[in-house]
């Protein structure tokens, strides 16, 4: 029987498929680098929203046309909270940018539909990341398709402008336009109490850190 859906306003549209954001913790620390180094990035930013482990819902009326990537960009779009991207709502702009930290659980289906999603759906610049095995796979939009970039050692985001550097022995290192790297929260937590300290020595000897 064909059932036609007369107010399509009115579906559901869920917030949470009840699964954790991150399968271990190195997935998930790398989420929240991911999401923080973005985040300070375009923190002057007011029309670049960044999200991690949100549902978008790119077609309107169809609920169970969804996928919550790690970390999305979305540049033309306000700051702001949402409980999920519903594209009809956001001027339909779709995320530019999108991160995939993969972990054990992952499958070759998955990463498959995935991928089919972000280039359906108009997707410019795909990262999928393995931390354990410190692979990185970058795909670029060219028309109706994502193609892989054969050398990403050095690679340079278009829209984000961060740079990816290959590992000298350690993880990759995403690095901003500035030079400075993207640090885990635990890093930005010793800079802060480092900063803190030296702005206390600073008073201590009669000199106003603001000033510098």
């Amino acid at each position: 029987m064909l059932v036609r859906i007369r107010h399509p306003e009115k579906l559901i549209y869920p917030e949470t498929d009840g699964k954790p954001m991150g399968e271990n913790t190195i997935q998930f620390q790398w989420i929240i680098t991911l999401f923080h180094g973005l985040e300070n990035l375009f923190f002057d930013r007011p029309d670049v929203f960044v999200a991690a482990d949100l549902f978008w819902y790119p077609v309107k009326g169809d609920p169970t046309t969804v996928l919550a990537p790690d970390i999305m960009v979305v540049v033309g779009r306000p700051k702001g909270h949402r409980s999920s991207y519903k594209q009809w709502e956001e001027r339909k702009v779709a995320p530019q940018v999108v991160f995939e930290i993969e972990s054990p659980g992952n499958t070759a289906k998955e990463k498959a539909a995935k991928k089919a999603f972000y280039r359906e759906f108009g997707v410019e610049e795909f990262y999928e990341y393995d931390p354990e095995a410190d692979d990185l796979q970058i795909w670029l939009r060219a028309g109706k398709q994502l193609k892989a970039v054969k050398d990403v050692d050095g690679f340079v985001s278009p829209r984000l402008g961060v740079r990816f550097e290959p590992p000298a022995g350690g993880a990759l290192r995403v690095v901003r336009p500035d030079g400075r790297p993207f640090l885990t929260y635990e890093q930005m937590i010793t800079e802060a109490e480092r900063a803190h300290k030296l702005a206390a020595k600073l008073r201590e000897l009669g000199v106003d850190p603001d000033r510098l």
